[in-house]
């Protein structure tokens, strides 16, 4: 009755913890959901604001330019520019997006054959071996380990995978784990893959979630970058836009021709008024992002000095929105979290064989709701 390939793929780790928040809490049970990277700030209102009015223009309600309106493309060319130096022409280099999520999913589309294989990074977001699978491609894990300060090593990766491999998927800021990339690794990458032939995408989501004057830079600042690379990008995390789903991807224009091509066969772009909004998110004041890091870096500092009160040994990140502990077993931790303290964290294995012994933290939520988890793992005897 249905395709072969859905045997193959696993069952979306999100989807799996929203069944069971939801029996929970028809259970009565007052959750304090940690586990989910969904920002519980508004998003600011100039950008609503541009959405309505845009909304009421019915220019706006045709069909979208299938790459993107060039005025969108433009602003992600200026902002691009503007943080990290990094200059774009709109018209060959830069792709609109459905979310970052859907670019994701569909780059294998336009690379990878059936059988060749992707290397992914483990843990890494779930999106990167899905969209392999659907493309029938081969996922080759490349273990993020703390030792390695979660970064990939390129020298373990056996010969017989280089071989076939077309495409890697990389992130930083991590998610799970909050780890950061230097330019000198973003520089051993373009080596590595010119070396090798292989297509890097990176995903950077969270660059403008950081804290404590941290600047996350792009992969496609390394020299050689543009080259071999595409990285996306979304307003969802910078500016509370996670409903939105608008984002883009960036890069090497021969490889964005190749990934449009795809896109438009497959969807019929982003609502224009939702394009509009994001232009002056792009180009107008940024206040607004300076100040929800604000705010995430209080309740990260709550988490991190709760956590540590409670025995466990945690690592500050630099960026991103998550915290990643270890502990003896991710999924007894996560269901003695759940089913004792109503306190919703993510295990590291759903993203990966090499988040086993870890859990995700996302903070996602008041101050107040991170000390009242706190004290509940207290009371529960959940401690390091």
């Amino acid at each position: 009755m249905y395709a072969k390939r859905l045997d193959n793929l696993p069952p979306y780790l999100f989807a799996q913890i929203d069944a069971l928040k939801a029996q929970k809490r028809a259970e009565g049970v007052d959750l304090i959901d940690l586990g989910v990277g969904d920002p519980d700030l508004p998003t600011p209102k100039h950008i609503v604001d541009a959405l309505c009015e845009a909304a009421r223009d019915p220019a706006t309600h045709h069909y979208p330019d299938y790459l993107g309106m060039l005025e969108y493309r433009q602003a992600v060319a200026t902002w691009y520019d503007r943080r990290f130096g990094v200059k774009l022409d709109p018209k060959k280099e830069v792709l609109a997006l459905i979310g970052s999520k859907e670019g994701i999913a569909h780059i294998p589309e336009a690379f990878v054959n059936p059988g060749d294989y992707v290397l992914v990074s483990d843990p890494g977001y779930p999106v990167y071996k899905t969209s392999t699978l659907f493309a029938e491609g081969k996922c080759h894990p490349m273990p993020l380990l703390e030792k390695n300060n979660f970064l990939p090593d390129y020298s373990a990766i056996p010969k017989d995978v280089l071989k076939t491999a077309k495409l890697m998927f990389i992130g930083y800021p991590n998610n799970p784990t909050g780890a950061v990339a230097s330019m000198d690794f973003f520089e051993e990458t373009v080596d590595f893959a010119k070396d090798n032939d292989i297509i890097v995408v990176h995903d950077n989501a969270y660059s403008e979630i950081s804290f404590d004057g941290y600047k996350s830079p792009s992969f496609l600042e390394a020299k050689g970058a543009m080259d071999v690379g595409l990285e996306t990008h979304s307003l969802s995390k910078t500016y509370n836009m996670t409903g939105w789903r608008i984002g883009m991807c960036v890069g090497n224009a021969g490889l964005i021709e190749a990934f449009g091509r795809v896109k438009t066969n497959i969807d019929s772009g982003v609502f224009d008024a939702i394009q509009r909004a994001s232009i002056v998110a792009l180009t107008g004041p940024q206040d607004c992002v300076d100040e929800a890091c604000a705010v995430y870096k209080e309740r990260r500092d709550a988490l991190v000095s709760g956590l540590r009160s409670l025995g466990f040994e945690v690592t500050s990140p630099k960026a991103s929105f998550y915290v990643w502990m270890k502990v003896p077993d991710s999924v007894e931790f996560v269901a003695k979290m759940i089913n004792e303290a109503g306190i919703v964290v993510t295990p590291g294995t759903g993203f990966g064989a090499s988040g086993a012994g870890y859990v995700r933290f996302a903070i996602t939520r008041p101050v107040d709701r991170i000390n009242e988890a706190i004290d509940r793992m207290n009371e529960c005897g959940i401690r390091g």
